[in-house]
């Protein structure tokens, strides 16, 4: 089993955290703009595993030099049952420098665009607090 769905299947947070790059660009499927940094990536992530409910991944496939991977989840936002895929490009160093999600049907991906527009203050605090930190630390 790869590290990253290890990660998530486990809810690991700083686990998935440790696998995105600084420079990651995370592609949400409910929102018109991607969102660059780690900082950032990681909230939403975090949020996202409050927001799923019997989340799991179903298929896992990776080309052939491991640096492109494909992860098929299902999981129900508010009694909305959904199929996405976590398309993840892997850098030099095995971390994840892009990271776009997708889901389907239309209702399961409004009614995420929902949840998820419920935790974006926490997504942008929690994001601020963490640049904070690194800023302190460098």
């Amino acid at each position: 089993m790869h590290p990253f769905r290890a990660a998530v299947e486990a809810r690991d947070e700083a686990a998935i955290e440790a696998l995105l790059a600084d420079n990651v660009v995370f592609t949400s499927p409910v929102a018109f703009q991607p969102y660059p940094g780690k900082a950032i990536t990681a909230a939403i992530l975090r949020a996202v595993i409050r927001v799923f409910e019997d989340f799991r991944y179903v298929r896992e496939i990776a080309d052939a030099n491991g640096r492109d991977h494909a992860f098929v989840f299902e999981a129900t936002v508010d009694g909305k049952r959904l199929t996405g895929c976590d398309f993840l490009h892997f850098d030099e160093d095995g971390k994840i420098d892009d990271f776009m999600v997708m889901v389907r049907p239309l209702s399961a991906a409004q009614a995420l665009s929902a949840r998820m527009g419920e935790q974006f203050e926490r997504i942008k605090a929690e994001a601020a607090a963490q640049l904070e930190r690194e800023a302190a630390g460098a």
